[in-house]
C-alpha cells in the first residue's frame, strides 16, 4: 500500500509503545464536521507519520464515516486496517481489512488487506496446548491470499506462515493423540495420528506420527498396519530415530517392517517423496 508498506511499517509498529490513551470522537462530532475528505485524509497521514497513531485513526474514521463512497474513504479504510494491526487491535484490523477486501476486490491494495487479516490471526496463535481456532483462521486467510494473489509481494511470507500454521495444527493433533495413547485409547489415538499423516504430511511431526501408528496398531494386535506404518517410515526417513524405535518395537514380537500396498498408510504416500 502506498505510504504504508516497507520501512514505515516497522517504524510505525515500534512507535506504538510510546502511545498513550486513544483519542475518541463521537458520531455527533463527525456529523458536524464539513472538512473536505482530502483535508481530513492528509491530516491523518501527517499524524500517522508523526507517530500519533491514535489521532490518525480518528481522522481516517471521520473520512470513512462522512465520505463513505469517496476515493479518500478507500484510502482511509486500508490505513485503518494497518493502524489497528500496528496497535494490537487485531479484531478491528480484521474487520477493516475484510471490509476493504469486500468493497474493493480488484484494488491493488486488496492483497495487502488479506495479508493484514492473516497476520492479525497469526499474532493470536496460542500455545499448542490450547484451542487452535486462531491457527485455523490464519491458515485459511493466508491460503486465500496465496490463491488469489500468488505473485504478490506478500505471497512468499504467507506461504511461510501457512507452513507454520500447519505445523502448529499437526502438533496439536500429536499432543491429543499421545494423550489418548497413554490412556490405552488406541482407536482415538490412531484417528489423531492419521490426521497428521493425511492432512499435515509435510510437517516435522509426520515421522513421529508414523511411529505412533506403529505403536498403536501393534498394541491393538493389527500387525499388518503396524508393519506398514513402520515400513513407510523407514522408506521416507531411513535414518530417523523414530524408525529405529518402530523397528525395535516390531522385533520384540518377531515381526519386521513390511508394507501392505492396500493399506491407507501406503496409499497416503503414493507418489510422494518427503
Amino acid at each position: 500500500m502506498r505510504g504504508v508498506r516497507g520501512a514505515g511499517f516497522a517504524a510505525l509498529t515500534a512507535s506504538v509503545l510510546a502511545l498513550g490513551a486513544c483519542s475518541s470522537t463521537s458520531d455527533d462530532d463527525f456529523a458536524t464536521n464539513d472538512t473536505p475528505p482530502e483535508v481530513l485524509y492528509n491530516e491523518g497521514l501527517a499524524l500517522r507519520n508523526e507517530g500519533r497513531l491514535a489521532d490518525a485513526r480518528v481522522k481516517f474514521e471521520e473520512v470513512d464515516k462522512l465520505h463513505p463512497y469517496s476515493e479518500y474513504s478507500r484510502k482511509s479504510l486500508i490505513n485503518l486496517a494497518y493502524l489497528n494491526y500496528s496497535t494490537g487491535k487485531f479484531t478491528e484490523a480484521i474487520s477493516a481489512a475484510k471490509r476493504f477486501a469486500t468493497l474493493y476486490p480488484g484494488d491493488e491494495d486488496t492483497a495487502y488487506a488479506l495479508y493484514i487479516i492473516g497476520q492479525s490471526y497469526h499474532k493470536q496463535i496460542p500455545d499448542v496446548t490450547r484451542d487452535q481456532e486462531m491457527t485455523k483462521r490464519a491458515l485459511a486467510a493466508f491460503g486465500d491470499l496465496v490463491q488469489r494473489y500468488p505473485d504478490s509481494e506478500y505471497a512468499e511470507d504467507a506461504r511461510t506462515k501457512i507452513r507454520i500454521a500447519q505445523d502448529q495444527l499437526a502438533g496439536k493433533e500429536m499432543e491429543v493423540g499421545r494423550y489418548y495413547l497413554k490412556r490405552n485409547h488406541q482407536i482415538a489415538a490412531i484417528n489423531r495420528f492419521k490426521a497428521v499423516v493425511l492432512e499435515y504430511q509435510t510437517t516435522r511431526h509426520v515421522e513421529e506420527a508414523l511411529f505412533r501408528l506403529t505403536e498403536s496398531y501393534y498394541q491393538l494386535g493389527v500387525i499388518n498396519e503396524a508393519q506398514t506404518a513402520a515400513a513407510v517410515l523407514g522408506h521416507n526417513f531411513p535414518d530417523s530415530d523414530w524408525y529405529k524405535n518402530a523397528f525395535s518395537l516390531l522385533k520384540t514380537g518377531g515381526y519386521s517392517p513390511d508394507e501392505d500396498q492396500g493399506s491407507w498408510i501406503s496409499r497416503a504416500f503414493d507418489g510422494i517423496s518427503l
